[in-house]
């Protein structure tokens, strides 16, 4: 098994696959002054197994949404939890790519993606997906973002390195001005959605993966990449952490 379908394996049962939580998906919703009675045609894109998908649908009893995500693995098990929950009716499954996307111009109310935008880069999905928005339709969209100017340089390493697109809160909020945006509002995921939420469920999931895989160098080498990710985490989160802005389309 090659390292991303092992990744996907080690992720396909977890309830996220990146940092996150209802309470702050449902605080970007109420930033956003969402109406949660209207026919809204909303796109969570990056959607992995549907935490936040399944959330808005709950929240937003008329809206009909399109859970987007590259990997059809991740979307099966969005649309058990589903039937699961009662909200199969409002989901529409679309395995695509997030840069080549399947909808008109013009065509959602919303645009939603929490921790997947890294995967195209923040500016390219910002300025690509534009056009997918109604004239004041809303973006709402987490990325990995540096909290303070300065930062120990073992983490300024890893995350030029794994993502050299990161950048200050103030970057990003200038990005979406430039690219037709007005940004309404901005929070930085609180600790509990990365440990809590994220990482201690993925760690409990790691015996099992092992076993799986019959403790294969990939399969450890991809346990030990986490948990070198973790302590980082746990040593300088206070460095960075994923921001969640909200921002209309300019007409």
């Amino acid at each position: 098994m090659d390292p991303l379908d092992l990744l996907i394996d080690l992720h396909r049962d977890g309830a996220r696959q990146g940092p996150g939580g209802d309470a702050e998906t449902e605080l970007a919703l109420q930033l956003a002054g969402v109406d949660r009675t209207a026919p809204l045609q909303l796109a969570d894109i990056g959607c992995g197994t549907g935490a936040s998908t399944l959330l808005l649908a709950r929240l937003l009893g008329n809206a009909r949404i399109t859970a987007v995500d590259l990997r059809p693995e991740f979307l099966d098990v969005l649309q058990v939890r589903a039937r699961q929950l009662g909200v199969a009716d409002a989901i529409s499954p679309c395995a695509c790519s997030m840069d080549s996307l399947p909808f008109a111009d013009g065509e959602l109310d919303v645009i939603w993606s929490e921790g997947a935008i890294y995967s195209i880069g923040f500016a390219k999905g910002i300025a690509g997906w534009r056009r997918f928005l109604k004239p004041g339709g809303l973006l709402v969209v987490s990325d990995i973002t540096w909290t303070t100017a300065s930062r120990p340089a073992d983490l300024q390493r890893h995350w030029q390195a794994a993502y050299p697109e990161i950048d200050m809160a103030s970057a990003r909020i200038a990005l979406l001005e430039r690219h037709g945006y007005a940004p309404t509002g901005y929070v930085v995921l609180p600790p509990h959605c990365w440990l809590d939420h994220y990482y201690r469920p993925l760690q409990a999931r790691f015996d099992d993966f092992l076993r799986r895989h019959g403790h294969s160098e990939a399969a450890r080498a991809i346990v030990s990449a986490v948990e070198d990710e973790i302590r980082l985490y746990e040593a300088h989160g206070s460095h960075f952490g994923y921001g969640m802005v909200v921002a209309r389309r300019v007409s």
